[in-house]
């Protein structure tokens, strides 16, 4: 199994290129020169920054205050840039994992690729074709680049009042305007 691996990049992002309604999602590590991009589905985004927040809150409380874990992303990491161009997907996400390491205090980030293979495959079988992208951030990091992903989400398409679907610049067609608003 191929790993692209990142030990503390310089910078580790979600991001999404395209018009609101018709985004396509990454996660972007870059260390110097290097950069790697993987595509992903908007509620991974969500669910990956969800996760790194209840894992962070989580460490904070077994730990008593006493692990390195900030309760907010410290300002000098909030990142709003655009993501590294070009946005070259190296593939795109099917599984991924988040581990905490308390010997060097770090979060470990895993996004594996999806193909029909790993479809078909057992749960734990390895596929030495399937690529995995591995990122090693600090709880610093790893609190600044939720709050990031939980931005990029909320930057689509603003939701109906109503019902709480998005929003379309072409229309929107309200399930609740049928009379039962109820």
């Amino acid at each position: 199994m191929p790993v692209i691996s990142y030990e503390l990049p310089d910078r580790f992002v979600a991001g999404a290129v395209g018009q609101p309604g018709d985004r396509a999602f990454f996660l972007q590590a870059r260390s110097g020169p290097r950069v790697t991009s993987v595509g992903l589905e908007k509620f991974q985004v969500t669910l990956l920054a969800e996760r790194l927040e209840e894992l962070l809150d989580e460490v904070l409380r077994r730990s008593g205050g006493d692990a390195a874990v900030p309760a907010v992303a410290p300002s000098e990491l909030h990142d709003d840039e655009p993501l590294d161009q070009p946005v070259e997907e190296e593939f795109k996400v099917g599984t991924m994992a988040l581990a905490w390491d308390p010997e060097d205090e770090r979060i470990i980030i895993e996004a594996q690729e999806v193909t029909e293979e790993a479809e078909d495959a057992e749960v734990g079988e390895d596929d030495p074709a399937i690529v995995v992208l591995r990122v090693r951030i600090t709880a610093a990091q790893a609190r600044a680049f939720a709050e990031r992903a939980l931005k990029v989400v909320a930057a689509g398409r603003p939701p109906c009042p109503l019902c709480g679907l998005p929003l379309d610049a072409a229309g929107h067609i309200c399930p609740r305007q049928n009379g039962h608003l109820g």
